[in-house]
């Protein structure tokens, strides 16, 4: 079986979320889970951290890539992110359903298109997913 090298990868800063939001790890890894089987992907592992005196970061680990969030509650920001290979998999619908969990005030996103060569980078829709 022959598989393709294309790929997409969406990173997007989110601002104004809140504080009680961003510092708890299992209630993002929750939704993170939630937002992974939500745009199609297989769930391999999930690893998250709970930092003192606040933050966390959460990465699920998928048979398509990854998602991961970094969050800083005391500013209000979580810096998001998926990659998924193949065309099977859109990762912008990950991304959606974190930004619906969020409800960020401001958001700030790019989307390469990888593994056909010279990345290419594109504005990605945002969208408040209707999942949540």
């Amino acid at each position: 079986m022959e598989y393709s090298t294309f790929g997409r990868h969406v990173a997007v800063d989110t601002w104004g979320v809140d504080f009680e939001l961003l510092n708890n790890a299992e209630f993002l890894q929750a939704q993170m889970v939630e937002a992974a089987e939500a745009c199609g992907a297989t769930v391999l592992s999930v690893q998250a951290k709970q930092f003192e005196p606040q933050g966390a970061t959460v990465l699920v680990l998928l048979s398509e890539s990854h998602l991961s969030i970094h969050t800083y509650p005391e500013k209000g920001f979580a810096a998001l992110d998926c990659y998924t290979c193949g065309e099977t998999v859109d990762p912008q619908l990950a991304i959606d359903y974190m930004i619906s969990v969020l409800k960020p005030t401001t958001t700030h996103a790019k989307k390469l298109v990888r593994g056909m060569g010279e990345l290419q980078v594109v504005e990605p829709e945002m969208k408040q997913a209707q999942f949540v």
